[in-house]
């Protein structure tokens, strides 16, 4: 019989779920860094740019937000932790999710390409949390 540490140890580097959620956690510390260092650039970005240059502080409370959310996840794949991985990963789907939904309301469904940016980051974190909860039966 396995223990839960035992089978915690058979998840890491040699997963496709543990990549893909490395990836999207520094893929959202760059976009929160882009936020922080070059609003109006990540604004664009984002899908709804800045009207005016005090908007930026915006873009910057947006920044420190999204690096905390990719820094998040980064102890919990170290430390090879799959279930709470699972479980923040997957609470954080409302992200891009709501993302995509500010997209629609702002800038209606002609913003198409701002639209699948969001929608597809949310579909594919979706894919992922499937496989972060899945156990493969062994024999």
């Amino acid at each position: 019989m396995e223990t839960k540490i035992e089978l915690q140890q058979h998840w890491g580097a040699r997963s496709v779920s543990y990549w893909i959620t490395l990836f999207v956690a520094l893929a959202i510390i760059f976009i929160g860094a882009r936020f922080m260092m070059q609003p109006q650039i990540g604004a664009i970005g984002y899908g709804i740019p800045f009207s005016d240059v005090q908007d930026a502080v915006y873009g910057q409370v947006k920044g420190i937000r999204d690096i905390f959310s990719g820094i998040a996840l980064i102890p919990l794949l170290l430390f090879r932790m799959r279930r709470a991985t699972a479980w923040v990963f997957t609470a954080s789907i409302m992200i891009p999710f709501v993302d995509f939904l500010i997209i629609r309301s702002v800038n209606g469904p002609a913003d198409v390409e701002h639209l699948l940016i969001h929608g597809l980051t949310a579909l594919l974190m979706m894919g992922n949390s499937f496989l972060l909860f899945y156990k493969r039966k062994t024999l």
